[in-house]
């Protein structure tokens, strides 16, 4: 393997392109935020540009946070072999590579308009703050839902549009979500991060940490049957919101034992929770109005 080849693969391993779960749960809400932002009609080039932009902010977060976490991440069994704990990859070079990931972000936001472009930098500042949380709060996982839930506001902002109420509903929501999902991923490093003094949900919540899950699963769910009913949402949304639970019920099953690998199956899982909710908005947005419109026109 030649030494280009070698840097690639610890970029990919830096940046976490090699286990995209955690792009496809970035680009979940912020997909949602778009069809509900743009009433089912996104604009092509907005698409292209919130795509593109969790790719190369959500990889450049994942350097950030390697970097912050250098000295700690040698200490837990899931993350001692990545490549700036072990040396691989200096620090230096690090810095430098989520610097280029922010500034190829940062151009793609240019390309839309002022508003977004100033609700951007609250975007930055979130995923800058959010790898250093989990020294000084238990709730990491709150800043990791807000800075994954901004694309929401700024979806708003894309379309020419304020965020409203149905926006915050959505922003809200998709923060509980994440609470839940990542505090599922605490718990497969609690006893690591026991031991190296790192805070986290899932050592805050302790024995009631399924409970804990379940009512954030819950809020989740009420908040986004509030969104569809602000927005008169139709059954297939709902349909894909009713998958979405029967996915938390089998999420619920998983870590029934609190067991390491079945808690990180189950926070796989919710990239299906995603696809779901996606799918029914989807539908209920774009091609049932679509299909309407088709055989108004036979008419």
């Amino acid at each position: 393997m030649t030494h280009l080849s070698q840097r690639l693969q610890l970029y990919l391993q830096l940046t976490r392109l090699n286990r995209p779960i955690g792009v496809y749960l970035l680009l979940w809400q912020t997909l949602w935020g778009l069809w509900f932002a743009a009433a089912g009609t996104p604009g092509l080039h907005n698409l292209v540009v919130f795509i593109l932009g969790v790719i190369f902010m959500r990889s450049a977060g994942c350097v950030m946070n390697d970097y912050a976490d250098r000295h700690l991440d040698r200490h837990v069994k899931r993350t001692r072999d990545r490549p700036l704990t072990t040396g691989r990859v200096g620090t230096r070079e690090a810095l430098g590579l989520a610097a280029v990931l922010v500034m190829i972000s940062f151009g793609l936001v240019l390309t839309t308009n002022l508003a977004t472009i100033v609700w951007s930098f609250g975007a930055v500042g979130l995923a800058a703050l959010y790898p250093f949380m989990k020294r000084y709060t238990h709730l990491p996982q709150l800043f990791l839902g807000l800075a994954f839930s901004w694309a929401i506001p700024m979806a708003w902002a894309a379309e020419g549009l304020t965020p409203n109420p149905v926006a915050w509903v959505l922003f809200l929501s998709a923060v509980c979500w994440i609470m839940a999902y990542d505090t599922l991923y605490a718990m497969v490093d609690r006893d690591d991060d026991l031991k190296i003094g790192i805070k986290s949900t899932a050592i805050l919540f302790g024995d009631a940490d399924r409970l804990a899950v379940g009512v954030l699963q819950g809020l989740f769910l009420l908040g986004m049957i509030l969104a569809g009913n602000m927005t008169d949402s139709g059954w297939a949304y709902y349909i894909g919101l009713l998958c979405a639970g029967g996915l938390f019920g089998y999420q619920h099953r998983l870590i029934r034992r609190r067991e390491r690998m079945p808690c990180f199956r189950a926070f796989l899982n919710n990239h299906w929770v995603g696809l779901c909710v996606f799918t029914g908005t989807v539908v209920d947005k774009s091609l049932l109005p679509l299909l309407s419109g088709i055989q108004a026109l036979g008419h």
